[in-house]
């Protein structure tokens, strides 16, 4: 099992649920609009958001966003470490930083020492762009060497005694992401920042992120989670909680199943359970809606369903448990299911 390591007040880690994580697209130093953002985000379900501390105007706006967004902001740095110092004074609930590139032995000694006093993590690791040539030499670009990179960048923290470090080894590639997991669960019990880096856009980067993450969830592994998509970041907190649900791991939701149809519908499944999946979008406990196509098989394969309905050509029947309560018009269909949804929640 993972230890678990605190990000403002989110515990990340231990048996504690899996976080969501994103990262803001505005400049950092546009603070309004950042904190906008970046609050859209945590009510679309983000636990932990991300800004990057490109310069001094960014890292002073962390003065203000820290006090303006309603979770924990990371700062990422690169290359200049003193962006690191100030960003940590400044706010940051946590620092994402690539050792390899913000100096030597000086410069990560001065950032171990203040994230010892302020007593925040610090994620480090590789992805497929920054593996150290020692491990590219001997490995080549693998799993492997990911990492391996991995775990060596941590050691340049643990030298000066930083003990609250997350771990990531990211690939493009979701075997290649997911077996460089699997290692790094072997070989530490650090916190795993898990994802598959540079998915994509739209639906061939949720796949990619939602096979990725959802293999290693399903294995044990993973402790935070970040959906990388080329999109708004609160389409990737929807994709990371969709994980979340399919996976098992989140349970408080309204999971709408639907048939695909076939021949025998006769009536707007589509449409009904669309309907039904909006209409329940922000409900918080966990019941499952059955919109089923048809009387021959509909009941049946809804039978898990907490409530459900099955049409017909000119009527529908709403049952509950998998057992028949009544039957109503089509034109009433979906009033009459949102109302049994009504009732079992009441009952929850």
């Amino acid at each position: 099992m993972s230890k678990t390591v605190y990000v403002g007040g989110v515990p990340v880690g231990g048996k504690n649920r899996i976080t969501v994580q994103t990262m803001a697209t505005v400049k950092t130093e546009r603070v309004d609009e950042c904190a906008a953002e970046l609050n859209g985000c945590v009510s679309a379900g983000a636990d932990i958001v991300r800004v990057a501390v490109r310069d001094d105007s960014d890292a002073e706006a962390l003065k203000t966003l820290s006090q303006s967004v309603t979770a924990p902001i990371v700062a990422d740095i690169h290359f200049d470490y003193r962006l690191a110092l100030k960003s940590i004074e400044n706010g940051a609930a946590k620092i994402r930083i690539n050792p390899g590139n913000i100096g030597g032995k000086r410069e990560i000694k001065a950032v171990s020492e203040r994230l010892k006093y302020y007593g925040i993590p610090v994620r480090v690791g590789s992805n497929s762009g920054s593996i150290e040539k020692e491990f590219l030499a001997k490995y080549g670009r693998s799993a492997e060497a990911l990492a391996e990179s991995a775990l060596f960048s941590a050691t340049r923290f643990e030298k000066f005694g930083v003990e609250n470090i997350v771990l990531s080894a990211k690939a493009s590639d979701v075997p290649t992401t997911v077996k460089a997991y699997e290692i790094l669960s072997e070989r530490c019990d650090y916190p795993l920042h898990i994802g598959v880096t540079e998915a994509g856009a739209a639906e061939y980067g949720v796949i990619k992120g939602a096979i990725g993450v959802g293999s290693l969830l399903l294995k044990g592994i993973g402790d935070t989670v970040r959906v990388s998509l080329t999109a708004p970041p609160a389409e990737e907190v929807r994709a990371a909680l969709n994980i979340l649900r399919a996976v098992g791991l989140d349970k408080n939701f309204a999971e709408v199943i639907s048939c695909p149809t076939c021949g025998r519908c006769e009536y707007d499944v589509f449409g009904l359970s669309e309907k039904i999946r909006k209409a329940t979008e922000n409900v918080r406990k966990p019941i499952k809606i059955a919109v089923m196509g048809c009387v021959v098989n509909g009941i049946g394969e809804g039978k898990e369903a907490d409530v459900g309905i099955a049409g017909g050509k000119d009527k529908c029947v709403i049952f509950r448990g998998g057992e028949p309560v009544r039957t109503v018009s089509i034109e009433n269909a979906e009033p009459e299911l949102m109302k049994e949804v009504e009732l079992w929640l009441t009952k929850i």
